[in-house]
Parts: C-alpha cells; structure tokens; sequence
C-alpha cells in the first residue's frame, strides 16, 4: 500500500504508473476523500478540546446543556469519520506500487526484455517426447486418474517422479540453508489479512480458494504466510535482513488462464513451491542488491541441473501491482518450442510491509517500514517438464542430472526396468523393477 502523503506528494507518477499496469485509479478522489479525513478529524479534535475546557471550567446548566450537544456532535461527526475512512482504505487498497526507473513500459508480456541467457538448447538426434509421453511411457504420473479423483488439471505423480521431487526439494533447501537462509514449512490455510497484505487481495480474488471456515483461505504461495510472519511486529535494524526458504502446498483456481496450458504439468491446480522471502531495512540500493542475490541463487540452482534458460526484466504492464521491480526466468522446455516460466524475482518495497504493519527502529531511534523481496527457487511439479524433456535418452530412458543424483539413489529413469544405482545400498545390483 502507498501511504496517503506519498500519493498527495507524487500524484502524477501515481496516477502514469497505475496507468501503465493497466490499473484505473482514480486519485483525485483519493485525495478530496483524504481532504474530508483530515476536515472531520479537526472538527473532532476542536470540539474534544472545548469539552475539556468545559469540564474544567466548572459544571453550571450552560456548561452541562453545550456538553450535552458536543457529545451529540461528536457522535455524528465521528461515525461520519469511520464512513470517510472505510471508503478511503478501500480505495487505498486498488492503488498499485510505483515500479523503479530501469523498469521498461510495456502493455503487456511483448514488453518484456530478455536480458540474459545461459546454457544450450540440445539438439537432438530423434524425436524427442514430450513430459506428457514420458510420463505415461516410464508411469510416472497419472493425469487420467488424476482428473478422475481430483477434477479438471488433477494429477498423480509416481514412482521415480516422486523420489525426483523429493530429491529436488532436498538439494534446494540444503543449499539455501548453508548461505545462511531459515528454513521453513509454511501453512497454506490463511486468513484474508495475510493476501491483502501480501497485495494478492484485491486484484488477484479470483485465483484464491477460500474454504467455508470463516476467514479462511487456501494461499497460492508461500510468499504469503511468510511475508505476515511478522505482521505487526517491529524490529531493531541490526535484526535485519531477515532471510527465508520456505516450502508450502500452493493452491490456485488459474481462473485468468482458461484454455491455455489444459494438458500436462505445466499449469495445475495443486502445486508445491520452495520460496525465498527477504525482510530487509527501507534503502533501495540494499533491495537491489538482495533481489540479485536471489537471482544468482535461482541461477545456480538451474546452471546446476543444467537447464538452460534466460531472465526477463518484466514490463510495466505484466509484472504485477505490488511489484517495484521483477525478474521472471524461464526454463527451455522442447514441447513448448521456447521457454517456460520457472522463478519470478521481486522487490516489494514497503508495499506489503506497510499493509502488515512490519517496521524497524534504525539507529537513531526513528521507525521505518520494512521492504520485503521474494523469489522462487524451484515450483513443482513445473520443474520436472524440462528435467525430464532435456534429460531424456535416444532409447526412452531420462537420465538425472548429477547434482540430484544422491538425493534419488538412482542415476536413470529406464523404461522397461528403471536403473537404480543405489548409493545406499551397492548389494541391491543397481537395478529395481517396478
């Protein structure tokens, strides 16, 4: 949320960068609502002051009788405050951020820039199958069955797909921890002040499951529990940065993408998200430099798997209302023919922390809201597209990549009897059946 002063200080560049997010703000209703606030609020304080000063005058019948009439004042005047500031929060709440400079101006996702690239495209010397062949060929999943049980983009995974997941999730956390990030788990029910904080409400209401518990919510990443993790807390400077890797279940109905991805694991309901989540002191030059380090760590992560990929500087128009500035980088995937969004990288500002009340005391004794950063490392099953796509072999089998390698047990995905070099247990011959 912008503060009121900041949108009274800076109503044009509100107004240009609602605009070019593709947000209808109207600011000069803002600003005379703001105008009313402040009008009825010294009403109220003069009239609360003329009441001490009868207090303390004395209590004869002229005293009594205006008493009796402040009071009535001040009640109507009051509840006509709660009206003016109701309307005015509301409105405060479809304000989106401001983006940063660098951040190039576009109406939508044509507008983005690739700004790097890494790895190689392969090449390969047979037609190579898509994630959704592979997995029925090798049983990997089950998205027939997956539907049956679980409805329209339902899925199962199995076999080697789960011991590849859990494997993935392993390596991510463990490499997060040792550069100094708190592991957690997060919970996925939330209530709604967490997605109105988290600038997920009220835009983005449609993608969000709410159960039929009273303020209750399923939350589509782990960006949302964990940035309220400290909601209405205040620390001390040199508490901060505060860095997180957290796992969590993730939910969301995709109602802004009927038709598009309807097969396979690319867009479903039902997902699981390692996310990295940053609370850290109000100075944009240390933002940037974080929001890069969270860059670099989703990097390693796919120049590690050997996933080639490139990272795009978002538009105005496609990076979202609370974002400042946002990286998304997207994986090679062969079915697709081009890439395939994996990780988006943000800087917050004090958007988020404003709305949940997160601040620090600098040094000096004076209180700031904090600036909160996220990023994914991996979201499954997404990842597992490109992991077996790339990785896959002339003779059907997908072979894993080497980093993973002792999380599995097993080296390749074979598709009459899955080789499984087990590093465990060197007497189990190197091979299983299914």
């Amino acid at each position: 949320m912008l503060s009121i002063d900041f949108i009274r200080a800076n109503k044009e560049k509100v107004e240009l960068c609602s605009k070019n997010k593709n947000r209808s703000v109207d600011v000069n209703a803002l600003l005379t609502l703001d105008d009313t606030r402040r009008e009825l609020i010294g009403k109220v304080q003069k009239l609360r002051e003329e009441r001490n000063s009868l207090a303390s005058a004395g209590s004869d019948e002229s005293a009594r009788e205006r008493g009796r009439v402040i009071k009535d004042e001040l009640k109507t005047i009051e509840a006509e405050l709660v009206q003016v500031e109701t309307k005015l929060n509301n409105l405060l709440l479809t304000v989106p951020n401001v983006y940063l400079d660098e951040v190039p101006v576009g109406t939508d996702e044509s507008g983005n820039q690739e700004i790097s690239q890494w790895g190689t495209i392969p090449e390969f010397d047979f037609d190579p199958l898509s994630h959704i062949e592979l997995g029925e060929r090798l049983d990997l999943f089950d998205l027939k069955r997956g539907a049956k049980v679980s409805g329209f983009r339902g899925y199962f995974l199995k076999n080697q797909a789960v011991q590849l997941q859990m494997a993935l999730i392993l390596y991510v956390i463990n490499k997060l921890v040792a550069k100094g990030y708190t592991p957690i788990i997060a919970p996925s029910i939330v209530k709604s002040f967490t997605l109105f904080g988290n600038g997920q409400f009220p835009w983005g209401k449609d993608e969000v499951y709410a159960l039929n518990d009273d303020d209750a919510y399923l939350a589509g990443t782990a960006e949302v529990p964990v940035t309220a993790y400290y909601a209405n807390e205040t620390f001390a400077e040199s508490d901060l940065p505060k860095k997180f890797v957290a796992f969590s279940p993730c939910f969301r109905k995709e109602a802004g993408s009927y038709g598009k991805d309807t097969k396979g694991l690319y867009r479903v309901h039902e997902f699981f998200k390692i996310e990295q989540v940053i609370i850290a002191k109000a100075d944009i030059d240390e933002a940037k430099k974080l929001h890069e380090e969270l860059q670099k760590n989703c990097e390693e992560i796919l120049q590690e798997l050997k996933l080639p990929y490139h990272v795009l500087l978002m538009c105005t128009g496609d990076m979202g209302e609370p974002q400042m500035k946002k990286y998304d980088t997207e994986v090679y995937m062969p079915s697709r023919g081009g890439y395939g969004e994996t990780m988006s990288n943000s800087i917050m500002g004090d958007f988020q922390t404003r709305r949940l009340g997160i601040k620090y005391k600098d040094t000096d004794g004076n209180m700031h809201y904090a600036y909160s950063l996220n990023n994914t490392a991996v979201a499954f099953p997404r990842i597992l597209i490109p992991l077996l796509e790339l990785n896959q072999q002339k003779d059907g089998s997908i072979k894993i990549p080497e980093m993973l390698v002792k999380y599995t047990g097993f080296e390749v995905i074979s598709a009459r009897h899955p080789e499984q070099t087990s590093h465990s247990d060197p007497a189990a011959g190197g091979e299983e059946s299914h």
